[in-house]
């Protein structure tokens, strides 16, 4: 698929994903984990556990584990079930998202007839040309 006259938006490398059975069933596994958690830490709300200090890290340490079994699961099915796809992009140059034509992107000199040196030196006197 790779040419080498590749143009915005073709599609370079396509992989198909592994779909692989083991995975599927740890995702799986990984959300009813991930319910308990969530219901846990609902009743614990509700139940007013964060009104004491060791229930107020109990209900944290909850939600820390529901985003660490969601960021699991979330990166078993990427690495599992999305197909690896590279697209091209190719950068354009500064001066072309301006509409300046090439021959111009470096605009044009201005002569002031040696007023800029003798400005310079006026500020700064050791100036030399």
């Amino acid at each position: 698929m790779s040419s080498g006259n590749s143009s915005y938006g073709d599609i370079h490398r396509y992989e198909p994903a592994r779909e692989s059975t083991a995975a599927a069933i740890a995702i799986v596994l990984l959300t009813v984990i991930e319910v308990v958690f969530v219901a846990l830490f609902t009743y614990g709300l509700m139940s007013a556990w964060a009104s004491t200090e060791a229930g107020n890290m109990y209900v944290g340490a909850l939600l820390a584990f529901i985003f660490i079994d969601l960021a699991f699961i979330l990166l078993l099915y990427r690495k599992e079930f999305l197909p690896d796809v590279m697209i091209v992009k190719k950068r354009r140059r500064k001066w072309e998202d301006l509409y300046i034509r090439e021959e111009d992107k470096d605009g044009k000199t201005f002569d002031t007839g040696g007023l800029t040196d003798t400005l310079k030196r006026a500020v700064y006197p050791y100036y030399r040309k």
